[in-house]
Parts: C-alpha cells; sequence; structure tokens
C-alpha cells in the first residue's frame, strides 16, 4: 500500500513538472511572436543596419547581392552597410578602440619658408687661371738651372735656367753696326728685330750702354706661385718657343663641390657658400660661386660647382676638404613629415583625417627632402592633417576595403610610324621579314630585317618574293608591321 501511494506521488509530481515546462515554452514563445511582429517593432529592431552589399575581403571589388559563401576563397561573405558606404563617405572610419591601440599619431601639413641650403663636401684645387708659362725666345743651350724642383714655391722674378742664345749674337753685332752708322731708320728696324728675337727692353737698353753683345740670359719667374712643371735639365738644346717651366698663381684657389644632381634646381652662379675646414676648427670662410660646370659626374651623379676662395698667405693648399653650405633665398613650400608618405614605384599616398576615426587616401606629389620633412608639390593643402604613424595598417585596411584611389590612367603618348616599301622574303601569321628600301628618318639603310604583325590578319593573301608597301611603329624593342598592301613590281624596284 504505501509502496503504491509513494508511485502514485512521483507520478503527480512528474506531471506538475512537465506542465510547468510546456507553459514556461509557450509563453515565451508567444512573447517571441510578439515582438517580431510588424506592429509591435521596438526601437532595438527600428536601428537596424541596412546591408548594401556583401563582399569577399580578400576581392572587395566583387559584390553579392546575398550572403553566402565566397566563390574564391573558403570564407563567408562580408556585409557592406550604408553607414560606411565608400560611396556616399569615401574613406575609412577606424574605431575609437583600434586608434589608440594602434599608437596613431597626426601631422597638420604646414606652410612656411625654408632657405634654399645644400650642404656638400668640396675639394680645394689650384686656380687654373692663373697659370704662366715661361718658354724660350731663340734656341740655344741651357747653361744652369737653378735649384728648382716641382712643388717649389717661388716668389716672382725669381731666375729659373741661365740659357745661351747664339742667335742673339750675330743680331747684336749688327744692330751696333747700323747704329754707328747714324741712320736713324736703318736704327729702329735693327733694334725691333732684336726685341722679335725675345730680348727685353731692359737688354736692349743695357746694350746701347754698354756697346758689349751678351748672348746669356737668365729667365726669371712672371709671377710667384708653385713650381707645376720644369721641363728643363742642364745641357738641354732648346728651341724657340719650347716650354721650359709651368708656373701655377697661389693668391686665390678653386672650392669643387660635388652637388647632388637632385639639388642642382638650387645652385645658382653668384650664389653665396660658407666653408669650414677642419685645419681651421670652427672658423668660417664666405665666398661665392663662380661657375656651374656644364657636365655632371656619371659615376656619382653629381654637379660640379666651382668656388673661388681668396688665399691670403697660402692657409689652402690643393687636395683639403671642405664642408660647404649654398645658402639660397628662402622659398615658402609646402611640408609633412616624410614618415607620412606611402611612397611606392609608382605613386605617393598620405591619408587625411577627415574627422574622429575617419580617414581617406590621397595621391601627392613629393619634391625634395630636407631632414625629416618632405616637400609637398601637389594634392595637400596647407592645414590639413594627415596620419603620421601606423598608415601602413590603415592603407592595408584600405587595400582590402577598396578605398584606394585607383591609377590615373596613362595617357597613350602617339607612337612615330614609318612607311616604306619592300619585298616580303618570308611570313607567318605573327612575323613576316622583309627586304626594304632605306629609311631617312631612321638614318636605315636598305636591309632585310624581321618585324612583328601587329594582327594576324594583316597577313592575310599575302606570300613571299610579294612587293608591298607597309607602315611600322616601334613598340617596347620590337618593330611592328601596322599596316600593310601589295604594289606592283615596278612601284618597289628601287628598293632593291
Amino acid at each position: 500500500m504505501n509502496t503504491r501511494n509513494l508511485i502514485a506521488g512521483l507520478t503527480l509530481l512528474a506531471a506538475g513538472i512537465a506542465a510547468g515546462w510546456g507553459l514556461s515554452n509557450w509563453r515565451s514563445n508567444a512573447a517571441s511572436h510578439d515582438s517580431a511582429s510588424p506592429e509591435r517593432v521596438g526601437p532595438a529592431a527600428k536601428g537596424e543596419r541596412k546591408v548594401l552589399y556583401w563582399y569577399d575581403p580578400m576581392s572587395p571589388t566583387q559584390r553579392f547581392d546575398k550572403p553566402g559563401k565566397s566563390p574564391f576563397m573558403d570564407m563567408q561573405l562580408q556585409p557592406k552597410y550604408a553607414d560606411e558606404s565608400t560611396e556616399q563617405t569615401p574613406g575609412l572610419n577606424v574605431s575609437a578602440q583600434a586608434v589608440q591601440s594602434l599608437g596613431l599619431r597626426v601631422a597638420a601639413v604646414q606652410e612656411r619658408p625654408i632657405a634654399a641650403r645644400v650642404d656638400a663636401v668640396g675639394t680645394v684645387q689650384l686656380n687654373e687661371r692663373e697659370v704662366s708659362i715661361v718658354q724660350a725666345r731663340a734656341g740655344g743651350f741651357v747653361e744652369r738651372v737653378y735649384a728648382r724642383a716641382p712643388g717649389d714655391v717661388i716668389a716672382a722674378g725669381a731666375p729659373l735656367v741661365d740659357l745661351l742664345l747664339p742667335e742673339w749674337v750675330a743680331a747684336q753685332h749688327e744692330y751696333l753696326a747700323v747704329k754707328a752708322l747714324g741712320d736713324a731708320a736703318l736704327t729702329q728696324a735693327a733694334r725691333q728685330r732684336l726685341l722679335l728675337l725675345g730680348m727685353s727692353e731692359v737688354l736692349v737698353a743695357r746694350l746701347d750702354q754698354t756697346r758689349e753683345p751678351n748672348a746669356r740670359i737668365t729667365v726669371t719667374a712672371p709671377q710667384g706661385g708653385l713650381i707645376a712643371e720644369l721641363m728643363v735639365r742642364q745641357g738641354m738644346t732648346v728651341g724657340a718657343g719650347m716650354s721650359l717651366a709651368r708656373i701655377n698663381g697661389l693668391s686665390s684657389v678653386w672650392v669643387e663641390v660635388a652637388v647632388p644632381e637632385s639639388q642642382g634646381g638650387r645652385v645658382a652662379v653668384g650664389q653665396k657658400a660658407e666653408m669650414r675646414f677642419a685645419a681651421y676648427g670652427a672658423e668660417v670662410f664666405k665666398a661665392r660661386v663662380v661657375s656651374i660646370l656644364p657636365e655632371s659626374s656619371k659615376d656619382t651623379r653629381t654637379l660640379r660647382v666651382r668656388i673661388e676662395l681668396p688665399n691670403p698667405g697660402q692657409r689652402f693648399k690643393a687636395g683639403m676638404f671642405a664642408q660647404v653650405s649654398l645658402q639660397g633665398a628662402p622659398q615658402t613650400r609646402l611640408l609633412v613629415p616624410s614618415e607620412a608618405v606611402i611612397r611606392t614605384g609608382k605613386r605617393a599616398l598620405a591619408y587625411v583625417v577627415d574627422g574622429p576615426g575617419h580617414f581617406h587616401p590621397v595621391r601627392v606629389e613629393v619634391g625634395e627632402e630636407i631632414e625629416d620633412q618632405l616637400v609637398v608639390l601637389g594634392g595637400l593643402s596647407a592645414g590639413q592633417q594627415v596620419v603620421a604613424s601606423a598608415q601602413f595598417l590603415i592603407d592595408s585596411e584600405a587595400s582590402l576595403k577598396g578605398v584606394i584611389p585607383p591609377m590615373e590612367a596613362a595617357s597613350a603618348s602617339p607612337q612615330a610610324s614609318y612607311s616604306a616599301l619592300g619585298t616580303i622574303e618570308e611570313i607567318s601569321k605573327d612575323e613576316i621579314t622583309l627586304s626594304h628600301s632605306a629609311i631617312e628618318a631612321l638614318k636605315w639603310p636598305a636591309m632585310t630585317m624581321g618585324f612583328k604583325l601587329d594582327k594576324p590578319a594583316l597577313a592575310t593573301g599575302l606570300k613571299a618574293r610579294q612587293a608591298v608597301k607597309f607602315s611600322f611603329a616601334k613598340r617596347g624593342d620590337d618593330y611592328v608591321v601596322v599596316s600593310i598592301e601589295p604594289v606592283a613590281r615596278a612601284a618597289s624596284g628601287a628598293q632593291r
């Protein structure tokens, strides 16, 4: 009896629990149904984001009208919402949390004057404008060479060599004989002959006083400076016009500066220059640019800028190095930090800040780099804010979402075409070998050469040994026939 009562009680308890669970589910379903009905849409439902289309993040240009699996990759399509549409608000939205975690910094585009300053290294060289060549005025012999050697520095008038000149002896005797006759015209002619032989006015005046011919002459330095070359030795025979020595003046020197080609536009003749030498510490020497040589170095791709520097006391020696600063007039330029510009081989991008967490890419044209700043030639304006750090991560996201500005289509420059007459030697659907006439525009003689065919259809109806008139253009490394037509054999006979 007790056992049956216990079983009955447990049965009733299980039935109650089941009834309660069923009632709870029914109420839950009813509530869900009511909340989903159009008549009872709450604020949350009204605030749902509108989906414009679905896309594959790995191929963002392909769009789909419904969700599903990407046909390109093993991944689900992602929705593109209306509130982040690149058509309505072109650019990229980044949450405040992402901005903070990336450590994103921005910088302003500044417009300020910058000095057209070029810093480079220069080398001291001898001033080639201060060169004297010492020559023999008449044929003779070297009797003595004074203690001189290349590299010596001498003063003006210093003796170099003693020469014995036999040609002078006969001319001096003739002059004295004519002068004794008392004929002024003949005397003047004889005197003029001595001067033409190379005798100086001083030597002729001495001859008038002493009346004794002198065949020896001491050759002296016409200016002070460095003996660059000494070409005579004792006992040598010299001829009229033979070079004896080369003397380079030292009153001034050249400082030749190697300026990179990219900075060559900021250098001009007459520009101020400041120079510092390791030998003279912080002392600054000032001069001006006297010339810019017309050829650049093929090896270093630098321009040769020449500065003339006074050299009192011969402080500057050939071969010394100088730190040179060329100062130009200040020019107003737009500047951005170098790190704010993403540069590739084809374009340069900067990300402009439109608002908190919103950026859009802009193609910019940049000029030279000044320390850690880039000169902006186009694409940005003063006062704009650009991303200065973490822009590579933003650029990757922008590439995935397809907001990178497309490359401008390169305008096709017209290609020059040339026409000629010829005879077909070989032909296929892609190539043709022609014996053609001379082409004056390209300075080609008559020859046989191969061409590419622009279209296989051009070969239709043509055959070997056929005379043709054709036009071609250069494309890359190939010459391509763009039009060809048969002509009468008489018209093409000249090309053979």
